[in-house]
């Protein structure tokens, strides 16, 4: 085969990948950040059960997960361009649906579009992965933080855009809470179009054609992937905290909405509660990325840990009505979310063999979005049963279990 890669400037193409990346992220932000909180409170509204508010965020992360091995074997066959497209393509379907399910009051066709919602954030998590595939060793975290930052901008902006799609919403005589699959329908196409005009040359295909044919025809199985994961403790341990701090990011933050609804908190105050944390998930990124290249992803993930078990403690023991002790816990929440992803992500990537990557990340991103599923449904029955507070002794819990496990991680 000839070396077709000696013309390539790999530099200059991982500066434009990475550029294109966080562009699309910043829309994809805009459109899946602004549905988490109505989509609990529309479920609620159709359903008029809030044990049932999980359900919205549960499916959205069902989707995700469904859609994490065909995202994966799409990027082997295609690239991370033809993967990404689709994914965002399936989500604006889905926001379609979930607008006519919330509009007609139909619960099962609201729930089916969260679901392929949730394809557009598959594509989200794929997209960091993306960031890694041309960078060096060196500076893997920190490239793989920018465009995880690069959702920061739409992320915040989603939620406080809630106010203003309801107005819109209602000015077209349709019910307020759909106003925000609105506005996911329309960021997506727009991350849809950035993805397809700029990311060119594929950063996967073109990684492929530095590593001297090791995985440009070989396509290994997610089953051979977890496998091959299991044998290996360090990338075991990287999938377990990607998933167990995805879990407790998903639980505390999709009943935060209802929690908050039971003290009659306005619907803006609630956008900007959401808005908060996922400031605290995106803003500090880069930070996050530097540090886990300094210090190594094992201290940066216990970092995480300890953060989020402070988060969950913070959460459980806000006062009624003190929307603000519970803002700055969410913030603390995102935070811990990003050591444990951005570490964990970078992690699984470096102690898994070169041709069980791609396959690897899919099977971790299946693995990271079926906990947070199970996050969502278990944290409305909680809530239901118990109460809030509990709900954050849980997820403490389990936080806890993972910082023991760490300290036997070198």
């Amino acid at each position: 085969m000839p070396d077709d890669t000696k013309n390539i400037d790999f530099s200059e193409q991982q500066k434009r990948t990475i550029r294109t990346l966080s562009a699309a992220q910043v829309f994809n932000g805009v459109g899946i950040a602004g549905t988490v909180a109505a989509g609990s409170l529309l479920v609620t509204s159709i359903s008029e059960s809030e044990s049932l508010a999980g359900l919205a965020q549960t499916t959205t992360v069902l989707g995700a997960a469904m859609m994490a091995l065909p995202l994966a074997k799409l990027t082997q066959k295609g690239g991370r361009r033809l993967s990404l497209m689709i994914g965002y393509s399936v989500g604006i379907v889905g926001s379609i649906l979930a607008i006519l399910g919330g509009t007609h009051k139909i619960l099962f066709l609201m729930l089916t579009g969260t679901f392929l919602v949730g394809a557009a954030s598959a594509s989200g998590y794929q997209a960091r992965f993306a960031a890694i595939d041309l960078a060096s060793s060196e500076n893997r975290s920190k490239n793989l933080s920018i465009v995880v930052w690069g959702s920061t901008v739409g992320a915040v902006a989603g939620p406080n855009l809630m106010q203003p799609a309801g107005n819109f919403s209602h000015f077209l005589n349709l019910p307020r809470l759909v106003g925000p699959y609105m506005i996911a329908g329309v960021s997506l196409t727009l991350a849809t179009i950035v993805i397809f005009i700029f990311l060119k040359p594929d950063p996967y295909l073109t990684a492929n054609l530095s590593s001297d044919g090791v995985t440009q025809k070989k396509h290994e199985t997610t089953r051979a992937a977890l496998k091959h994961i299991r044998t290996i403790p360090n990338a075991l341990f990287a999938v377990a905290a990607i998933g167990v701090g995805h879990l407790a990011m998903v639980s505390i933050m999709v009943m935060t909405p209802v929690h908050m609804s039971h003290m009659d908190v306005a619907l803006s105050v609630i956008g900007l509660v959401i808005s908060v944390h996922v400031l605290g998930m995106y803003a500090f990124s880069p930070i996050v990325g530097a540090l886990s290249d300094k210090l190594g992803r094992v201290r940066v993930i216990q970092i995480g840990i300890l953060i989020l078990i402070a988060a969950a403690t913070l959460a459980g023991l806000a006062p009624d009505m003190q929307t603000v002790p519970l803002g700055f816990a969410l913030f603390l929440l995102g935070l811990g979310w990003s050591c444990t992803l951005i570490a964990g992500s970078t992690f699984l990537s470096e102690s898994v063999s070169v041709e069980m990557k791609p396959a690897s990340q899919g099977a971790s991103d299946l693995v990271m979005n079926l906990m947070g599923a199970l996050g969502g449904a278990a944290s409305g029955l909680i809530i239901g049963l118990l109460s809030f507070g509990w709900l954050c002794v849980f997820v403490g819990s389990l936080i806890l279990a993972l910082g023991v496990w760490s300290l036997k991680i070198k």
